[in-house]
């Protein structure tokens, strides 16, 4: 005997093209709003998601068996293409949800002499499109989350330039604050950059650092001495008054690590450093 989520499935299966043009009418106002996709890849995908669904519920009703895996799979890739796509929780859990009214709409024609089958077929597939809902949304929500850190990671990249200003000169402007992770990110690159060119002296221009803390001043002593066991000297230059007075209030010990006020004061250091003669990069 046939369950009744596997007898929808039956009518989803025999009346699939009434479904999708049913549906299609609410997917597709939505798209044409948005502008984000076309018709035709509402209607492909909608048709897809019909066809996938009705050949799994006939294999029963628990959407996180294996014989679920293909719609599972479906869902996955269309919210990750949703995320790429700029698109919100919200209209992404919309492509789901909406489909209950045509399909509600549909069990009542079909069940209309009968309000106990009715009522069981709504109860069982509201149920089970809430949990693909949801576990379209569970992806959707994990994708946007990815795409966030590889986001951080490539920014923290990019704001740790390290410039060669002449041969045996590295110059780092910092801008931001400093934390763990770029400070790791920081003398990685640095590290990398003193042993690709050879570089003597390296230059930490602090001016764009807003504040400076304990916690500041202890991964910059860590990025200076990293510095210094490649056996390359380091200038921290951008030492504003106000850096100066909070860095004397923490009782700091910047003893033995030269401080300039400005950047062009310890690119000047840096010449006398290296002779004198600066030379094109």
């Amino acid at each position: 005997m046939k369950t009744g989520i596997e007898a929808g499935a039956q009518t989803i299966r025999a009346h699939q093209n009434e479904l999708l043009k049913t549906w299609l009418t609410q997917l597709q106002a939505s798209a044409v709003a948005d502008r984000r996709s076309s018709a035709a890849d509402v209607e492909r995908e909608a048709g897809e998601f019909l066809r996938l669904l009705g050949e799994c519920a006939g294999k029963g009703g628990d959407v996180t068996s294996e014989g679920w895996a293909p719609l599972r799979s479906f869902l996955e890739d269309f919210s990750r293409r949703r995320v790429a796509q700029g698109y919100s929780a919200e209209l992404t859990a919309t492509f789901i949800f909406s489909f209950k009214q045509a399909l509600f709409e549909l069990f009542q024609r079909q069940l209309a002499g009968d309000g106990g089958a009715l009522a069981g077929q709504m109860w069982s597939w509201t149920q089970l499109i809430d949990s693909l809902g949801l576990h379209t949304i569970s992806t959707f929500q994990k994708s946007r989350e990815a795409v966030i850190v590889r986001q951080q990671a490539d920014l923290l990249e990019l704001s740790t330039p390290v410039i060669k200003l002449w041969d045996g000169v590295l110059a780092l402007p910092m801008i931001g604050t400093l934390d763990s992770a770029r400070t790791q990110i920081v003398m990685e690159t640095l590290l990398e950059r003193i042993v690709e060119t050879g570089s003597s002296v390296a230059i930490l221009d602090i001016t764009g650092v807003p504040t400076v803390d304990t916690l500041v001043a202890q991964h910059l002593m860590k990025t200076v001495t990293a510095i210094r066991l490649m056996g390359a000297d380091c200038i921290i230059s951008g030492i504003r008054p106000q850096i100066a007075q909070t860095i004397v209030h923490l009782g700091i010990d910047l003893t033995g690590i030269t401080t300039k006020a400005n950047l062009a004061d310890a690119l000047a250091t840096a010449m006398k450093r290296t002779g004198g003669v600066a030379q094109a990069a």
